[in-house]
């Protein structure tokens, strides 16, 4: 089948999304069907056009076989609401368009968030009359006004609007949670519309291997035991609570953090670490994406963490499946949901409330000293990654893709 996928972020940007999308697309293409992917100009999270792309109307490239197709939009950070939104309606102008002069496809797909990414697919399927599929990562717009960046005012109920006419137009849906799902139908969303197809991580990129001893050395960290966060430091994840963390920890030298990633709060958390005098944080920037399991092997423990809030019960962090594949003892710092479950299932590390500093920091100390509970939970982890491969994803939802297709 010919798939087109509409999304604004794609590698070389390595967020969660840009990264899921495409290592479903290469394996994909590896099974014989061709894939055409509309995105942006790569920017996110900073709003700076990466080496060697520039910001034109139409321009294409061809990345492990995929077809990518690069289309003009504002360029802007990932903070702030005015400047986005203006981000995310040219792309929701722009990608309809440049989707439209592409070979017609079997199938378009949309990805959410963004929401007007999606509503471009959308339209797409309708203007082909081809079947549109709508993988959901997260609930846009409530995550927004979860994490208190909108208010409940005219623009959000139009964006509530758009997002039910999404999913009732949608053939199939595709949720990446339990959560997501039960949210759906709550709101009248058939049941059999949706298939859940959990995140997952490339198993060939990210698996056990000695710390990178290089790599250590270069960011301080050599001998010292590393609590690794790895990703998004955006509003949904709760961040400061791990400095009030890192804070009691103040006491065991030998304990770091390391914060490795972009997002809207990464400023605000390195100043207020400098204003706290917290000798045991360092921070790196966005790594590229064949470098972040030299990254992840410098962890002694992997962190998850978010915000406390409701809405954040039905999630899952990327992250929790790269440290898994990567054969490392969690702690997990989220509202008890879907998360939890799984860790507990799992067996592969601890679970804590969110933005409970004290019960955080307790459970790094005692597995500072706890070499056996690390193991044991570092076994767990390596004997549930083939249970989350990217292949087996990629698997799953082809099969939505396909049934789409079919009218089933």
């Amino acid at each position: 089948m010919n798939i087109l996928l509409l999304t604004e972020n794609f590698p070389p940007e390595t967020n969660a999304a840009a990264t899921r999308i495409h290592e479903k697309a290469c394996y994909w293409m590896r099974w014989g069907n061709p894939v055409t992917v509309v995105t942006s100009a790569p920017n996110f999270p900073d709003g700076v056009l990466y080496d060697g792309y520039c910001n034109r109307w139409h321009q294409t490239e061809i990345m492990n076989g995929i077809r990518v197709i690069r289309v003009k939009t504002f360029i802007a950070p990932n903070r702030g609401v005015v400047r986005r939104s203006f981000d995310f309606l040219s792309f929701g102008i722009t990608g309809l368009v440049g989707a439209l002069f592409e070979t017609r496809p079997d199938v378009v797909v949309g990805n959410s968030p963004q929401l007007l990414a999606a509503a471009s697919a959308c339209g797409v399927g309708a203007l082909r009359r081809v079947p549109f599929v709508l993988e959901l990562s997260d609930l846009w717009p409530a995550s927004i006004v979860a994490v208190g960046a909108m208010r409940r005012r005219l623009p959000l109920r139009l964006l509530e609007m758009l997002e039910m006419q999404l999913y009732r137009r949608a053939v199939a849906i595709v949720a990446l949670t339990e959560g997501i799902r039960a949210n759906l139908v709550s709101r009248g969303i058939a049941k059999d519309k949706i298939t859940v197809v959990r995140n997952g991580a490339d198993l060939a990129r990210y698996a056990p291997r000695p710390r990178t001893e290089a790599l250590a050395q270069a960011w301080g960290l050599g001998g010292r035991f590393v609590v690794g966060y790895v990703g998004t430091h955006g509003m949904a994840h709760g961040l400061t609570n791990v400095l009030d963390a890192a804070d009691r920890l103040r006491d065991v030298p030998e304990i770091v953090f390391l914060f490795v990633g972009a997002g809207a709060e990464r400023d605000m958390l390195i100043a207020e670490t400098e204003r706290r005098g917290l000798g045991n944080v360092v921070f790196q920037p966005v790594q590229p994406k064949e470098k972040l399991a030299s990254v992840w092997s410098l962890c002694d423990i992997a962190l998850a963490h978010l915000k406390n809030t409701p809405l954040f019960a039905g999630a899952l962090p990327t992250k929790m499946f790269e440290a898994i594949a990567m054969g490392l003892p969690i702690v997990l710092a989220t509202p008890e949901g879907e998360a939890s479950r799984l860790l507990a299932d799992i067996g592969a590390g601890v679970w804590v409330p969110p933005e409970d500093p004290e019960a955080l920091a307790c459970a790094i100390r005692t597995l500072h000293v706890d070499s056996s509970a690390r193991e044991c939970f570092a076994a767990a982890s390596r004997a549930a990654a083939p249970a989350h491969s990217r292949e087996s994803r990629a698997r799953d939802t082809l099969q939505v893709l396909t049934n789409a297709i079919a009218g089933r």
